[in-house]
Parts: structure tokens; sequence; C-alpha cells
């Protein structure tokens, strides 16, 4: 399966230069947050496959959700037989809609125990923000979770996507790197995972 993560900055390369086929082989795109509602929409429409997303902390602004596209927040999705399990949003910093500090996440996550029991756990891991100690910073504004740790290590997912922590911020931070069986991937801009079929 070949998936197309985005999020935090909309990609000129797929956006302003987009050219006819640039889209093209994509099974799946999986966006990480804090990008407009016309990129999601026009990437949706020009690959021609599922757009599945979560909300990143600057998303409050949108007046209106994504046509054609599929918000995994607070959810489990199934998506071309991969279970999505997705948390949108960062770690509080300020008041906000999609802030939250790691009580508050840690009981978004418990609320999802029966889909998870019943889907025999997830596939992928979709959050905005990084897991605490895992391509964050130290900074409150771009601090990881623990719980997001905690999914990892219990259910080993075969990716973890997420945004918020853009590769610009520190020339250290890796694009990809593993967790683990996991594959953690860093959608910042763009990036392209070939995910083995199982």
């Amino acid at each position: 399966m070949r998936i197309l993560a985005v999020a935090d900055e909309e990609s000129k390369s797929l956006y302003d230069y987009y050219r006819p086929g640039k889209l093209d082989g994509y099974d799946l795109i999986l966006a990480c947050g804090d990008l407009s509602v016309e990129y999601l929409e026009f990437l949706v429409t020009m690959a021609d496959c599922p757009l599945v997303y979560v909300h990143g902390n600057h998303d409050e602004k949108h007046k209106r959700l994504p046509t054609g596209c599929i918000c995994a927040d607070d959810k489990l999705v199934v998506v071309g037989g991969l279970r999505i399990l997705g948390f949108g949003g960062s770690y509080k910093y300020r008041d906000g809609k999609y802030m939250f500090t790691e009580k508050q996440m840690k009981r978004r996550v418990r609320r999802r125990w029966l889909s998870l029991w019943l889907h025999g756990g997830f596939d992928v891991l979709l959050t905005h923000a990084p897991a605490r100690h895992l391509n964050d910073l130290e900074t409150i504004p771009h601090r990881g979770f623990e719980c997001f740790n905690t999914l990892l290590d219990q259910y080993h997912p075969r990716l973890f996507a997420h945004g918020h922590v853009h590769l610009s911020y520190n020339h250290r931070i890796p694009q990809k790197c593993k967790h683990g069986d996991t594959t953690v991937v860093n959608a910042y801009e763009s990036c392209v995972i070939d995910l083995e079929d199982q």
C-alpha cells in the first residue's frame, strides 16, 4: 500500500505546481492536521483515493469540514483494510478547541478501549502531536503525549503518522524512524510511505 502523509504546510509541489498525474498511484492519504480545507479537498479529488484526517491545533479557524474526506478524530476507522486510530490536537499551551493536557488526551484514548477490543487493535496511529520523547521538543507547545507511547507499546501498530513538529525547527528531527516494530513518520509538508502488505 502506497500512502501519502501530509501535515502543517501545504506542499507547493503537490498544490501550487500540481501537474496531472502527480497524485496518481496512492492508495491512501493521511492528513495529520493544520492544513486548509481547500487543500484537503484538492488532494482527495486529484488523488482519487481515500483521505483520512485529524485536526491540528490551529484547525479551530475552519468554518466547515472538508468534503469527501474521512475524519478519524477520536475514532477508529477502517479504510482499505487498515484500522486507523486518530487523535487530533496538541499539548495545551493556551486555551483552544484542539489543545489538551496529558490527562485529557489520556481520557480520550481510554474512551476508545471498546473499539480497540472489537477490532483487535489497530494498524495506524494518526495524530497531530508526536509521542513524548519520540521526535518531540522540550518546549510545551511542541511536547508529545506519553499516552501515545503506551498505545505504541501495547498494540505495536505498523505505522504512526504525526505532524506538529516542523522539520525546519530542528535539523536533527528525522522524518522517518522506528519505535520497535512501528514505522514513525513526521508528515510535515509531505512524506511517501510504502506499507508492505501483511
